[in-house]
């Protein structure tokens, strides 16, 4: 994770009327991508006529798409004319969290096996990058980078499956990833753990890759348990009992 505030793009930036062919299958391409960038915050609303009025549409292939975002857990109904993006909660994030430490902590490991020179140079290129513009405050190009410095790493797994799940657990992650971006303060950087995971790739240390990206997750994730921590007396007591959730050490 980053401390940055968005992807740098707005809603319209991805919202955008949608060439004709299979209209439901794109609009929900567009809304997919919107969540797993952090475009939509917790909480927030789609209203369907306003998001077919973007696309350009008509109504049934946005009330579609939100549906199929539904069933993966990226959506709420409300009411027959929005849905609503998940709120953040304590129980939400963790059990997020905990699954990706399960399978991005896998995808770290056998990106491990096949990381060729080539890979750790252009990773590590990236990586300069992040660190530059977390430096100069740039924040929608830290989160980006951060994203793709992630899924850099887990493609060279080399299974597609398992990259399509962790972009299925980053549908629920992006809107909380913005809440952290934009709202929390926290002093971890992300270098340290993402240059362990360069460093371990090069060796070919699959259980060291692993342990760098968890050590990522649970360090940069301690900023929002102590942020729903501080919003919600009653949360404190479960923060501290679950903070270590799926890890062995948090």
């Amino acid at each position: 994770m980053a401390l940055s505030a968005g992807m740098g793009r707005s809603k319209a930036s991805v919202v955008q009327p949608l060439d004709q062919g299979n209209l439901s299958a794109r609009a929900y391409a567009s809304l997919r991508e919107g969540l797993i960038a952090g475009v939509f915050r917790p909480g927030e609303r789609l209203v369907i006529q306003d998001l077919a009025d973007r696309f350009g549409t008509s109504v049934t292939p946005v009330r579609e798409a939100c549906l199929r975002l539904m069933s993966e857990r990226g959506l709420e109904a409300r009411s027959g004319r929005f849905f609503t993006v998940p709120e953040l909660t304590l129980e939400r994030y963790v059990e997020l969290r905990t699954i990706r430490l399960a399978l991005e902590g896998l995808a770290a490991e056998l990106a491990a096996r096949n990381a060729q020179p080539a890979d750790v140079k252009r990773l590590t290129a990236m990586q300069r990058r992040f660190e530059t513009a977390r430096r100069d405050g740039r924040a929608d190009a830290a989160l980006m980078l951060n994203r793709e410095f992630h899924f850099g790493v887990y493609r060279l797994s080399r299974m597609e499956m398992l990259v399509g799940q962790i972009e299925s657990l980053w549908i629920g992650m992006g809107p909380i990833l913005k809440v952290y971006h934009e709202d929390i303060t926290t002093d971890y950087l992300e270098a340290d753990e993402h240059s362990r995971l360069i460093d371990a790739l090069q060796r070919h240390d699959g259980a060291a890759a692993r342990q760098a990206l968890e050590r990522d997750l649970i360090r940069g994730g301690q900023g929002i348990l102590n942020f729903l921590a501080s919003r919600l007396p009653q949360n404190r007591s479960a923060t501290k009992r679950r903070a270590g959730s799926g890890i062995r050490a948090a």
